[in-house]
């Protein structure tokens, strides 16, 4: 059995060298035990083997960062955790992709509970300026007081280095503390609270700042406590306000309802927002006039999140019209439909089935966007039967001043909106048919977007297939 003695709770360079002699050594990880000098290392703890060549393998680089961070936990298995997956690496070299093995699970959580902590102090460190000669910090003008989970003082300390570059400073801590004089980052042993002014003169006013801007109505009092558990409240100086806003967030919140401005007064001040009513579609006489009209258009409340109405587009005369289903994320910034990836695909087809993009009329069953948000990604949603039926008006009024000779549906939604009957595209398709609904021809055809959602391995032939279906409508372009 060989016993390895760090020489700190978070000395991830000592493991790290005597991980990689054991490894070359060959020594399997249920023959290791991990210590830490001065708190259970065994009176007989082994001097760490030396390594005498370079290791005959790699590990991914992301296991090195990961390993670093969990190594600054304070579970006491973390080092036998460390190695223990080293050694099974060797072998298993995608073992960091298998998120369910309970080895790389546990790592994972290990890790994620430094990064919060490492988080937390530096949200909820506060300096107070110390008075002259107070304590054994007397050299730093700030001092501040914190009490982290794990081992991240000397991980964290740069970034108030960064920060505070200015001012020198002092982070105490019960384990560690932290000292900056402006030039150069030093650490010391711990510290006592009492070692840390309580308040400073600045105090008070940052309270009064802090009550301003509290809103009651906004207040969720379990996210507040996630997000900033109370074993920090005692270092903040808004903490001695919480509870009373908490207490009070219910009464002051009726107050501003309650003291909500008049619909006279919104006028008088012309801060009120008149809802805008659906335009009329009878009065338009051209194209350019329905497309003003629909750019103010709230049927549904796709208006909401879209950044405007993306209306159709080409010429006027056009003889064959497409009709997609709704905008993308690129249509709805730009306000034009089919220039995204889905509409460059499209063009490209149309090259290939002979027919140029200009002489054709682009348009779309739906007239906004509709997305759901993922951080700052917009991603995608089918519109709904109700959200489609809002849009039908447009797309009808826009048919019949176009008076095309050929439509082209591409997708349910537009063989949907314009049919009115569900229909599946694969029996629909290959084919002009008449359509009672309209006084055009019709062809069937997918959308695009669907070429670029399927199996790579699938979409050459599902490609040539959307190129013959488009080849249809060439020839009533002449």
């Amino acid at each position: 059995m060989r016993s390895i003695s760090l020489a700190a709770p978070n000395d991830f360079a000592g493991w790290r060298n005597a991980a990689r002699a054991l490894m070359e050594h060959r020594v399997a990880p249920h023959l290791v035990s991990w210590s830490i000098a001065n708190q259970s290392a065994s009176l007989f703890a082994d001097e760490p083997p030396t390594t005498t060549s370079e290791l005959t393998f790699s590990v991914p680089k992301r296991f090195v960062q990961l390993a670093a961070v969990a190594s600054l936990h304070t579970d006491p298995d973390r080092f036998a955790l460390l190695y223990r997956l080293l050694w099974r690496l060797r072998g298993e070299p995608r073992l960091l992709d298998v998120s369910v093995d309970p080895d790389v699970h546990r790592i994972r959580l290990l890790a994620k509970a430094v990064q919060r902590d490492m988080h937390k102090m530096k949200a909820f460190v506060r300096f107070r300026r110390a008075p002259a000669g107070f304590g054994n910090a007397s050299s730093a003008a700030y001092i501040a007081w914190f009490e982290p989970t794990y081992y991240i003082v000397e991980v964290t300390a740069p970034f108030f280095a960064r920060r505070f570059a200015n001012s020198p400073w002092a982070i105490l801590t019960q384990e560690v503390s932290a000292y900056w004089d402006t030039r150069e980052l030093s650490f010391g042993p711990g510290a006592h609270r009492s070692d840390a002014p309580r308040q400073d003169a600045a105090e008070d006013l940052w309270r009064q700042y802090y009550s301003s801007i509290f809103n009651p109505a906004r207040l969720k009092v379990k996210a507040m406590r996630a997000e900033m558990p109370q074993k920090y409240w005692h270092n903040l100086p808004e903490s001695s306000l919480i509870p009373q806003l908490i207490g009070a967030a219910r009464k002051r919140t009726q107050e501003m309802i309650d003291s909500a401005p008049t619909l006279d007064s919104k006028i008088k001040h012309r801060e009120v927002q008149v809802r805008v009513e659906a335009p009329s579609l009878d009065t338009a006489t051209s194209l350019d006039e329905l497309r003003a009209s629909a750019s103010g258009c709230q049927r549904c409340p796709l208006w909401k999140d879209a950044t405007r109405t993306v209306f159709g587009d080409g010429p006027q005369d056009a003889r064959v019209v497409f009709v997609g289903e709704q905008p993308g994320d690129q249509e709805d910034l730009a306000g034009k439909p089919f220039i995204g990836p889905a509409g460059r695909l499209l063009n490209r087809a149309l090259s290939d089935a002979g027919i140029d993009r200009q002489q054709i009329y682009v348009t779309n069953a739906v007239k906004h966007f509709k997305f759901e948000a993922r951080g700052k990604r917009r991603i995608y949603k089918s519109p709904t039967q109700r959200e489609m039926a809002a849009c039908s008006a447009w797309l009808e009024r826009e048919l019949q001043m176009l008076k095309p000779t050929l439509v082209v549906l591409l997708g349910t939604t537009a063989a949907t909106s314009v049919l009115k009957r569900k229909l599946t595209i694969e029996g629909a398709r290959g084919e002009i048919i008449e359509s009672p609904e309209l006084t055009a021809r019709v062809l069937v055809t997918v959308h695009p977007s669907y070429l670029l959602r399927i199996p790579k391995e699938l979409q050459e032939d599902a490609y040539g297939r959307f190129v013959a279906d488009l080849r249809l409508a060439a020839p009533f372009l002449n």
